[in-house]
């Protein structure tokens, strides 16, 4: 199988080119940084225009769209036009390439966001009965620019025309791995340092994926034909902040967390230069296509999930 992988350079195009190259498909990423020691192989593209690179598209098996700026930075002005940019650009233009292929990618698994969906604590979101956020009263203004962002990202995805091409948008919520400076890593040095805490009230939900079934899910989304659209890519046990972080805690056997009221995550933010909606907003996914076609989740619940990433850490 080929599989090409548009902006694959960073965690999720690690994991996946990673995990396919390991089985013997041929993996292609598409890198703005196309200087890699990889073992497979890095084609350069801008992310914008057409060029040498849309010849990887042809007779490809699966697109695996990844590219976009990372969320992770403050919404300034310029952080906002670059991560709308880098995201509907870079869709655009393979969306163009496709179109152009005599023999375009039998499947285009486009990234999405679980942040696509409303604040809740009441219900889980599932593809067919969520609510899209964006409409809740009172929301701040960066929270409006995520949902802005989730909602332009797919309606391009959408709206191509690519008849030859199963389409699916996939609503991914945070993937955790042992990787060094993601998101799992950061929360269980927090957890080391004794402020493994609650954040904000600790309502929020948190929607998350264990890297493996995230890959597998992939590799699920791809060999499943009748699969199509919006897929959530998260695990079925969603669980509010304190109760994550109380068992992130117990997993890595540390027993007590100072916790993080909400003015002291606001300006732990700012000085971080992220923002506070990454921690306070409420992601409660369930992954109703997936369970529905069959999918059998490894890591299904937070406990058994987190001893592993725990174990693996070392």
């Amino acid at each position: 199988m080929k599989l090409i992988l548009p902006g694959g350079g960073g965690h999720l195009g690690t994991l996946l080119a990673g995990a396919f190259h390991a089985q013997g498909h041929e993996v292609v990423v598409l890198s703005r940084k196309p200087a890699h020691d990889a073992p497979w192989r890095v084609v350069a593209w801008d992310g914008e225009t057409l060029g040498a690179w849309a010849a990887e598209l042809e007779g490809a098996d699966a697109l695996v769209n990844l590219a976009g700026r990372s969320v992770n930075c403050r919404y300034t002005e310029a952080n906002r036009e670059a991560i709308f940019n880098s995201r509907l650009k870079s869709t655009r233009v393979l969306g163009e390439a496709a179109a152009l292929a005599a023999r375009p990618p039998r499947v285009w698994l486009q990234s999405s966001t679980a942040t696509i969906y409303a604040h809740r604590y009441d219900a889980a979101n599932d593809e067919a009965t969520g609510f899209l956020g964006g409409s809740e009263p009172n929301l701040p203004g960066t929270w409006r620019f995520s949902y802005a962002v989730a909602n332009a990202w797919e309606g391009v995805f959408n709206n191509l025309t690519l008849p030859r091409t199963r389409k699916v948008a996939m609503r991914t919520a945070i993937v955790l791995s042992p990787m060094r400076g993601q998101a799992f890593d950061i929360l269980l040095m927090l957890v080391r340092l004794g402020l493994g805490g609650r954040a904000g009230d600790g309502r929020q939900y948190m929607s998350w994926i264990h890297d493996r079934d995230f890959v597998r899910a992939v590799e699920w989304l791809i060999a499943r034909e009748e699969l199509f659209g919006p897929v959530n890519l998260a695990s079925p046990n969603p669980l509010p902040n304190a109760e994550f972080m109380r068992v992130l805690r117990k997993a890595a056997h540390i027993p007590v967390g100072l916790p993080a009221e909400k003015w002291m995550i606001e300006i732990g933010s700012f000085f971080l230069r992220t923002e506070s909606e990454l921690v306070l907003k409420s992601r409660r996914v369930a992954p109703g296509k997936l369970l529905a076609s069959g999918f059998v989740f490894d890591f299904p619940t937070w406990p058994e999930a987190a001893k592993d990433l725990v174990a693996r850490s070392r």
